[in-house]
């Protein structure tokens, strides 16, 4: 048993509790010997009463008699739908400590995003992105624990903490190996589901250590506690059915033996059948009763108190259970007396709040909530609500107890929801404004309103949760109410949806059958301009009078405001991809510009038009050859999405096409931290959806190009690049990406078949842009053994496009093709002028290969070293080693390969 164990009832839970006290004890060791050690997380698990509060509790002694800083919080039940409700109470005792300008300076940039969700700083706008202020409060806990060493965090009944909490603490579980502090967590086993126990599972597993699973006492240890609670004589005979009674469960335990000296009960085996009835007093509807023996007032006050969960104070108590203030205060003493309620422990260092009650334990919590008549818990909670309205805490502090009320077609009520709501959205809970909006539509809202509450619902999930967004905005387009330009955003937001949701087909005929009810003019132009975007991106095929249809539209365009703009840059995107030439591309792109920008009203973060277009405009200057123009987009997109707190899918789509910018560039390291980074925030979207494949895609591309063949094919395997692809274009090409990777490891027939898949695509398209869909010079390399005829067939096809399409790069890569195929003097002379038209092209590692290729081609060790050099400005290690080897070679007299 524990060493120095205790003679108090109460501390029953420390009994054989060794291995766990020993497993803090050796944390302790770590974290106070050393301030640069790593952090560590223990997980505590038991079912309700087996001792985590009283652990946590000696914990919490252990850690400030070694001279640490404890912080502390727990989840309750009623409080679940609070968001950032227990990260708050965690970081009190730091947030108390520091001036607002204290706070601002030291968390910096991390203060107005991380800020409001910690209730110390105003929103800066009006929908904060979730994983933002997540990395936010990860950032600023990571900053806040570093004044505080050695720091200790304990969470209690993390089964009960709000989502947005379980979301940090997951991400900060994950981030300790460099800061020095202990977090322990407890939680029961199985009583949670969802997203809840995904992110718990996520805790344990960062852990790296067994979760330690807390027992029953033996009984042995409850006879001990036993005669050290009731004296020596307790009987052998007694004490067994203490423990048969309570299963060894240390809270029963607590409460038995309590009722037992309550009751001046004699320790004997005489006496022992009356533990039975003493049990069933003691928790559950027993407990209930006892607390309706101490009266009708205590009865209300407990039953207040159990409402408001937490702040619990007896001038709030009073106003909600409607009793005078000393009438009040004595209804405190007596459930404090009758081990119902007490004053918390204040933590080290401060000072208990004024009047400040809690629960004895949350077991009794749990038992006066659910004692509370229906009729009356909800009535409770309705006031509650009202007077934390009245005392001016904001709706979303009352939203909670809005929650609970029936509905009962309260107009006022709707209002107030909306406003949690859009109070939830601004400091980054989405989860939370999704749940007042549709508490709200229990109400219901009026017909008036209906549709307004369902269009809000679906905005708060764009681009997080698409498939809740569809579902809502289509219910809300079906209803009246949503009329004019909210009607219009309505249907593109929609469209946007069904977009990422890999819906491409309804996005367009969405778009299409509201352009059909609109006549000639700007809303319908823009509809038309919607329609236009999601068919040019469709995977598969677009029709050629669809393009013609575009090209004459757009013919009558001259960029005098946004709609034509838009229509510029799509006509623009739709030549590029079919190789039409290049010089035509960029002046359609340059006329949607203004003076060289962005049009006001057509930016990154302007939801008129969306940021698809604008990654169609990046897209079409990085293949037509003007990267620079594409790089200052997309790094714009980056910053401004970083600026605006938007972590999601737009971010990752941002970090994804600059990542392309710069593998076109042959800035190749560049290309892959900044793809790996784009792939991470995909896969909080959600994987197999479109902006996930142009993170995976572009990193297998980029490794390709560095030469780590292993671990392109390693990052294919662990993030599903292969069949079946998503209906939307992918850049770079999906096909063509994925039949050069199985090239490369040697699976040639599956290579050669993607690339003709490929080639099946571009035909439906009618027509390709040789770079942007290179599978013809891959396809053709492949085949030059078994199918030369075919293969030089299609290296002449291919650069028929590229001199159709006019760039350097089309028209370098095309003849790098025919050189390949090529022996003796050809080959040198087709080597050469590939070498002289990518050395023009700003695509650097283009141009490294072609040096390294005509080197080899012609014997030449000064264009190998030329190549060399290039290939390790690019990060291209495998075409470095393979200049090297050849330069070896023709140095010893070998044949170079």
């Amino acid at each position: 048993m524990t060493e120095g164990r205790p003679s108090a009832a109460g501390s029953a839970p420390l009994w054989e509790r060794d291995t766990e006290i020993a497993a803090v004890a050796q944390a302790l060791d770590v974290l106070c010997a050393d301030q640069s050690s790593g952090g560590s997380l223990l997980v505590l698990r038991g079912e309700a009463g087996l001792g985590k509060t009283a652990l946590l509790a000696e914990i919490r002694r252990i850690a400030e008699r070694r001279g640490c800083a404890v912080w502390s919080a727990r989840g309750a039940e009623t409080l679940r739908s609070v968001p950032f409700h227990v990260v708050r109470q965690l970081l009190q005792p730091a947030l108390l400590s520091l001036l607002p300008e204290e706070a601002r300076e030291y968390l910096g940039d991390w203060y107005d995003i991380a800020g409001p969700a910690l209730g110390i700083a105003e929103p800066q706008g009006d929908n904060a992105d979730p994983q933002y202020v997540c990395d936010g409060l990860v950032a600023a806990v990571r900053r806040l624990a570093r004044r505080e060493w050695p720091l200790v965090l304990l969470l209690d009944d993390a089964h009960w903490a709000d989502q947005e909490t379980l979301r940090w603490l997951a991400a900060f579980a994950g981030r300790l190996d460099d800061l020095s502090v202990l977090v322990v967590v407890a939680r029961r086993p199985g009583d949670d589901s969802g997203d809840g126990a995904r992110l718990l599972d996520e805790v344990a597993a960062a852990a790296g250590r067994p979760v330690q699973n807390l027992s029953a006492l033996t009984p042995d240890a409850t006879a001990g506690l036993t005669r050290a609670t009731l004296g020596r004589h307790a009987d052998d005979p007694f004490c067994r059915e203490v423990w048969a009674v309570t299963g060894g469960n240390p809270y029963d335990t607590v409460e038995l033996l309590a009722k037992v000296q309550d009751s001046e009960l004699q320790p004997v085996e005489a006496r022992a059948a009356e533990l039975r009835a003493l049990n069933r007093a003691a928790r559950g509807g027993g407990l209930v009763d006892r607390l309706k023996g101490l009266g009708l007032e205590a009865t209300r006050f407990a039953w207040a108190a159990a409402i408001l969960g937490t702040g619990i104070t007896v001038d709030m108590v009073a106003r909600l259970a409607t009793m005078p203030d000393d009438l009040a205060r004595q209804c405190a003493e007596l459930l404090c007396n009758a081990r119902i309620l007490t004053a918390p422990e204040p933590a080290a260092g401060t000072e208990p709040g004024d009047g400040e009650l809690e629960f004895v334990h949350p077991l009794i919590a749990t038992a006066v909530y659910h004692s509370i008549p229906p009729g009356v818990c909800t009535a409770m909670h309705g006031v509650a609500a009202q007077i934390i309205t009245e005392l001016g805490r904001g709706a979303a502090e009352a939203a909670r107890h809005l929650l609970k009320v029936h509905p009962d077609d309260d107009e006022e009520l709707v209002e107030q929801l909306r406003e949690a709501a859009r109070e939830h959205l601004a400091v980054g809970a989405p989860d939370a404004a999704r749940r007042c909006l549709e508490r709200a539509l229990e109400e219901p809202p009026r017909p008036a309103v209906h549709a307004h509450v369902l269009y809000e619902l679906g905005c708060a999930a764009l681009l997080t949760n698409p498939a809740v967004t569809i579902d809502h905005l289509q219910s809300a387009l079906g209803m009246l109410g949503l009329d004019g330009d909210e009607r219009v955003d309505a249907v593109v937001r929609l469209s946007q949806a069904l977009l990422h949701n890999d819906q491409l087909e309804e996005a367009v005929r969405t778009v299409e059958a509201e352009a059909a009810r609109h006549e000639t003019g700007p809303v319908r132009m823009r509809l038309q301009a919607f329609q236009f975007m999601w068919e040019g991106i469709h995977g598969e095929t677009v029709s050629t009078a669809r393009s013609r249809r575009l090209a004459e539209l757009a013919g009558t365009c001259s960029g005098r405001d946004n709609a034509e703009r838009a229509l510029l840059i799509l006509r623009g995107f739709d030549a590029m991809t079919h190789g039409e030439s290049a010089d035509e591309v960029l002046e359609l792109c340059d006329r949607a510009l203004v003076n060289g920008r962005l049009a006001p009203g057509l930016g990154w973060t302007d939801p008129e038009w969306g940021m698809e277009l604008l990654m169609m405009l990046g897209s079409t200057y990085a293949y037509a050859d003007r990267l620079d123009r594409a790089e200052s987009l997309f790094a714009e997109a980056r910053r401004v999405y970083t600026m605006a707190g938007w972590r999601g899918g737009h971010l990752s789509l941002a970090n994804a096409f600059l990542g392309l910018a710069y593998r076109r560039q042959g800035r190749l390291r560049d290309a892959e931290s900044t793809l790996r980074e784009a792939l991470v925030l995909a896969e909080r979207v959600g994987r197999r959806l479109p902006l996930y494949w142009s993170a995976s895609c572009g990193l297998v591309d980029t490794l390709l190009a560095r030469g780590r063949v292993e671990e392109a094919w390693s990052v294919a395997e662990q993030y599903g690049f292969a069949p079946p692809y998503p209906s939307t274009i992918v850049l770079p090409d999906i096909r063509s990406v994925r039949g050069r990777l199985l090239l490369a490891v040697g699976r040639t027939e599956e290579g050669v078949d993607e690339l003709e898949a490929a080639e099946k695509t571009a035909a439906s398209r009618g027509g390709h842009n040789p770079v942007l869909a290179p599978w013809a010079v891959d396809l053709a390399r492949a085949l030059a053994t078994q199918d030369p005829a075919r293969a030089a067939q299609l290296a002449a096809d291919a650069r028929r496009q590229a001199e159709r399409f006019g760039t350097d790069t089309a028209i370098g890569e095309a003849l790098r093709c025919a050189a390949a195929l090529e022996t003796g003097r050809r080959a040198v002379e087709l080597a050469a002028r590939a070498v002289t038209y990518l050395e023009a092209s700003p695509c650097q590692y283009e141009h490294a290969a072609a040096r390294v290729e005509y080197g080899i081609a012609a014997r030449s060790a000064a264009e190998l070293g030329r190549g060399l050099d290039l290939a390790r400005a690019c990060g291209a290690e495998g075409l470095a080693a393979r200049a090297r080897e050849a330069r070896e070679a023709l140095e010893t007299g070998r044949e170079p390969r």
